[in-house]
């Protein structure tokens, strides 16, 4: 049994404090909102965000960070990207020299372009930094449907301690040494699934849906290999897998942010009524800052952009991909 702090009460931490209780560890879970901690030892269910998922009565829910943090095995941060680095300076006095942090949030500063594990290992360098990510939306993971995921870490051995804390015969994890591939694989699917989402709300079909998958994965692959990610991840779960989920899932709120975007609705009007952090909103701009940065092409992603800050209809903005010059799929394949 380890113990294990989960600092965030969102539905993703949730879910996972739930798996990690019911593989056997003492879970400690830290909200900043006494609302929201109070709510969940009430009710034992957070009702606005993972409805329907038990809490059990002896996981301890509390907004004292250094009691969350302070004597952990393991510390998962489970906060909105956004709030990484305001959260993680505030741990920064309760954690121990080696103590382990677990990111599962997916996105990249803005104004830093720096991935999440980077902002937690320069505000607490005292810790280890991991991550994991993949294919799994909370409310699946809270039921116990059977879900995969990655856990990437700077070397081999933290990797495995973290897939065996995680891991039972519902969530497998397998292990990565490319926590930078992970990461941006993580933050740059969220991008495409916008466009995802505003061509579900036009009306467009499964022809559509797939030509945004393929060519969204060549994008973030693209950037990602630039800045010295794997190829080979972004084709695993962090990448592809992770991408599919979003494109197509009901769960999803970065489709269905873009699919009310693609209704008609401003960006904040569809951020407000999606109710929660809408990863690929912050996401978008610092991609088209690293495409500039590393001088990679990402059509895709710069309409997405348009569309969000610029206005441009989603209809247009479709158009415009669909006009674009003639291209050869792969470059990399010799004609005979």
């Amino acid at each position: 049994m380890a113990k294990v702090g989960v600092i965030g009460a969102g539905s993703w931490g949730t879910a996972l404090t739930v798996l990690l209780h019911g593989n056997g560890h003492e879970v400690t879970v830290w909200s900043i909102s006494k609302d929201e901690v109070d709510m969940l030892n009430e009710q034992h269910e957070h009702k606005d965000k993972l409805p329907g998922v038990k809490i059990p009565e002896d996981i301890c829910i509390t907004t004292d960070l250094e009691k969350a943090v302070k004597e952990k095995d393991l510390l998962v941060l489970a906060v909105p990207s956004p709030y990484t680095r305001s959260t993680a300076r505030s741990m920064a006095p309760y954690v121990a020299e080696g103590q382990l942090i677990v990111n599962v949030a997916k996105g990249i500063e803005e104004s830093t372009l720096m991935i999440l594990t980077d902002i937690i290992e320069q505000e607490i360098p005292a810790c280890r930094a991991a991550v994991l990510s993949g294919p799994s939306h909370a409310e699946e993971v809270g039921r116990g449907l059977p879900t995969t995921v990655v856990a990437g870490a700077h070397d081999r051995k933290t990797a495995e301690f973290i897939q065996n804390i995680f891991m039972n015969q519902v969530f497998r994890v397998y292990t990565s040494p490319d926590m930078l591939g992970i990461e941006l694989g993580g933050a740059l699917k969220n991008v495409i699934a916008l466009a995802a989402g505003i061509a579900d709300g036009l009306g467009y079909g499964d022809n559509t849906k797939a030509a945004l998958i393929t060519r969204g994965i060549t994008e973030m692959s693209r950037i990602g290999v630039a800045m010295g990610g794997r190829q080979e991840t972004f084709n695993g779960l962090s990448g592809i897998g992770d991408l599919i989920v979003t494109c197509a899932s009901v769960h999803s709120r970065n489709r269905k942010a873009g699919y009310l975007m693609g209704q008609g609705k401003s960006m904040q009007e569809a951020m407000d009524e999606v109710k929660m952090v809408v990863e690929g909103v912050y996401s978008a701009k610092a991609a088209m800052a690293l495409a500039r940065k590393y001088d990679v092409e990402i059509p895709i992603i710069e309409q997405v952009n348009m569309v969000l800050f610029e206005n441009k209809p989603a209809k247009e903005a479709v158009m415009d991909l669909m006009l674009r010059d003639k291209k050869i799929e792969n470059p990399l394949l010799p004609w005979n």
